[in-house]
């Protein structure tokens, strides 16, 4: 079992047991719907309220994540307008990076909502829909964001497009996915 596939495990098993709905997302996410490439961090985004993060960081403590002293503050950072926090491990000498984001958000309930419940070979996960993967792609917009895009609309073939456009819209990403959805039908 790779490092990361354990880290997985091991998290989705922390959320489970703390009754936490959660989604892998990020390049996780990806190899379930696209062309598997590497990938060395874990993205999730999970339904805690902030009051049960000190719980979540013990329990992560104890199995020898180590979570930044800025987070045990109670400090929260945000990436693309979502709240998030980090934690770390380190296995056989190699850090996996996880970065949790917390679902606050209308997107991120729906995201929580059309969830699939996928067997990864070491057991099962929860990971976001391959049109919720898109948008936060999309969200993102680094150039490797923009090829997973292309990757997983290349792969899947037809997706829910009135789904994607309507949160495309509140997310004011409607550019980024005219032009992403463009590209991906020149190529067929």
């Amino acid at each position: 079992m790779s490092d990361v596939t354990q880290t997985l495990q091991e998290l989705s098993g922390v959320f489970d047991r703390m009754g936490l709905e959660y989604v892998v997302i990020g390049g996780i996410a990806v190899r379930a719907y696209a062309i598997p490439r590497p990938t060395f961090d874990i993205d999730f985004t999970v339904a805690i309220p902030r009051d049960r993060l000190f719980e979540l960081f013990r329990d992560t403590e104890r199995l020898g994540y180590s979570v930044a002293e800025s987070y045990q503050q109670g400090w929260v950072d945000t990436v693309a307008k979502m709240p998030l926090v980090k934690i770390r491990c380190y296995l056989q000498g190699q850090g996996v990076d996880v970065d949790i984001f917390l679902a606050e958000n209308a997107f991120q309930r729906a995201m929580l909502e059309r969830r699939q419940l996928v067997e990864t070979g070491d057991g099962t996960v929860w990971i976001a829909s391959p049109e919720d993967v898109i948008l936060l792609k999309l969200l993102a917009s680094r150039p490797r964001d923009l090829l997973d895009v292309q990757d997983i609309l290349f792969t899947q073939g037809e997706l829910d497009r009135p789904y994607m456009f309507r949160w495309a819209d509140q997310l004011d990403l409607n550019d980024h996915l005219k032009a992403a959805l463009r590209k991906a039908d020149e190529q067929i």
